[in-house]
C-alpha cells in the first residue's frame, strides 16, 4: 500500500470533518469511488446527526433513498464489510421499522443478526412486506441448508447402519456389505460368484424402530442464532423416514411446531422469539413424547437463563437421562458462534455427566452421528470447547 494510499484509507477512517488536515498533509482529494465510500459510512458514522441526507422535520428517510444507500454499499465492499455496516444502521440509526420495508428487505445483505431481528418483528410487517420478509430469510435458509443438508444425511445413514437388522425381506432394504462377509464361504469358483446362505436386511419398515429426535428449542430473545439453525436442522431430520422429529419451542408456553416441519422458513414463522423463560415445563411436555427411552434422542436447545423453578428443571433433565434417553445440551450462540449461556446451571447440568456446551454449527452432523451411535462425546465436548 502506497502512502497515498494509507493517507486516504485514513481519511475514510476519521470521516469528513478531518479533510481540511489531510489537505495541510499534501493529501490528494479523493477518487469518485473513494468519495460514494465516504458518503456511505457519513450516513451511519457521521457526526453530524443527519440519516441518509434525510432533514424533514421527523419523517425520517424514505426506504427508497436507503435501498440506493445499500445498493452503494454493496458495490463498494465486500460482504462481510456490508453486513456489519448494516448491523450498526439498525443499532444508531433506529431503522427497524424500515426493515419491514420491501424495497428495503429485497437489497438487504443476507445476515444471521438480521435475520434474527426481522424474525423478533414478524408480529408487525405489513401485508406489503410479507413476501419481501419471506424471501429475505428464505436465502438465509437455504445458506444453512447448504452448510448441513449432506452432512447431515451422511450422518443419519451411517448412524443406522450400525442397527438390527430385520427378518422381513426388502429389496430397497439389503445390508449388501454384511450380507458379502457374511457369505464369503459360500463363493463359487466355477460362477465367479458368491450364493448368499443368508440374505441381510436394514431394520427400516417398522415405526417402532425408529429413532425419535426431540428437539425442545428456547425462543427467549437472545436465541436468534441457534433458532436459524435448529430450524434447518429439524426440518432436514424430519424428511428423513429413518427417523421420527419432533420440534417444541418455549418461553412460559408451549408451542409444538412439528406439523410446520415441511418447510423451514414456516417453521421459523412459528417461533414468538422474546418473552420469559419455563425451561422445566418445556422438559415435562417433552417427556411426554418419549415412547422407546434407548431410541430418543433428546436436544435441549438454550441458554439457561431459567425463569422458572430451576430445581425442577436440573430434576426433569436427570429423570429423562435416568430414564434411558439420550440427552444432551446445546448452549445458545450468538455472533457467529459465541456461547451465551447461564454458566451455574450449565455446570451443573455437566456434573450430571450430561454433555452440556455450544456445538459450532458445521459440526451439528458430527454429533448427531456420534449421538445416534451412542458414543462418548467427551471428546468432541473438548474439541468444541476449544472453538470458543
Amino acid at each position: 500500500m502506497t502512502q497515498q494510499e494509507q493517507i486516504a484509507r485514513w481519511r475514510l477512517i476519521l470521516g469528513s470533518e478531518s479533510q481540511s488536515r489531510f489537505d495541510d498533509m499534501g493529501g490528494q482529494p479523493l477518487t469518485p469511488e473513494e468519495y460514494m465510500m465516504d458518503q456511505a459510512l457519513a450516513a451511519i458514522y457521521g457526526g453530524d446527526g443527519e440519516s441518509f441526507g434525510g432533514r424533514g422535520a421527523g419523517k425520517g428517510p424514505s426506504a427508497p433513498h436507503i435501498s440506493k444507500w445499500l445498493g452503494d454499499l454493496r458495490s463498494l465492499f465486500d460482504s462481510e464489510t456490508v453486513a456489519v455496516v448494516q448491523n450498526d444502521a439498525i443499532e444508531r440509526k433506529g431503522l427497524k421499522q424500515l426493515l419491514l420495508e420491501p424495497e428495503l428487505l429485497d437489497n438487504l445483505e443476507p445476515d444471521l443478526n438480521l435475520a434474527s431481528t426481522l424474525l423478533m418483528l414478524k408480529d408487525q410487517i405489513p401485508k406489503k412486506s410479507k413476501e419481501s420478509a419471506r424471501k429475505f430469510i428464505r436465502r438465509i435458509v437455504e445458506d444453512i441448508n447448504q452448510l448441513l443438508e449432506n452432512d447431515m444425511r451422511r450422518a443419519v445413514t451411517a448412524a443406522l447402519n450400525k442397527r438390527a437388522h430385520s427378518p422381513l425381506p426388502s429389496a430397497a432394504a439389503i445390508d449388501f456389505p454384511m450380507t458379502i462377509r457374511r457369505n464369503l464361504k459360500h463363493y463359487d469358483p466355477s460362477l465367479g460368484a458368491i450364493i448368499p446362505e443368508r440374505v441381510y436386511f436394514f431394520d427400516r419398515s417398522s415405526r417402532v424402530n425408529r429413532w425419535n429426535v426431540i428437539l425442545d428449542i428456547d425462543q427467549s430473545g437472545s436465541m436468534g442464532e441457534s433458532i436459524l439453525y435448529s430450524s434447518v436442522m429439524a426440518c432436514i431430520l424430519a424428511s428423513m423416514s429413518a427417523v421420527q422429529t419432533h420440534v417444541v419451542a418455549f418461553d412460559t408456553q408451549i408451542m409444538d411446531l412439528t406439523p410446520l416441519c415441511a418447510d423451514p422458513v414456516d417453521l421459523l414463522f412459528g417461533f414468538q422469539m422474546g418473552g420469559g423463560t419455563d425451561i422445566a415445563k418445556s422438559i415435562a411436555y417433552c417427556q411426554g413424547l418419549v415412547e422407546e427411552p434407548g431410541k430418543t434422542l433428546f436436544f435441549l436447545i438454550s441458554d439457561l437463563e431459567e425463569g422458572g423453578n430451576r430445581s425442577a428443571l436440573l430434576r426433569r433433565i436427570e429423570e429423562m437421562q435416568a430414564s434411558g434417553v439420550t440427552v444432551i445440551v446445546l448452549l445458545a450462540i450468538a455472533d457467529g458462534g459465541k456461547a451465551y449461556y447461564d454458566e451455574i446451571t450449565a455446570q451443573r447440568i455437566a456434573n450430571m455427566g450430561i454433555p452440556c456446551f455450544a456445538c459450532p454449527p458445521d459440526r451439528l452432523p458430527e454429533l448427531l452421528e456420534c449421538a445416534l451411535k451412542k458414543q462418548d462425546m467427551s471428546g468432541f465436548v473438548k474439541e468444541c470447547k476449544k472453538r470458543k
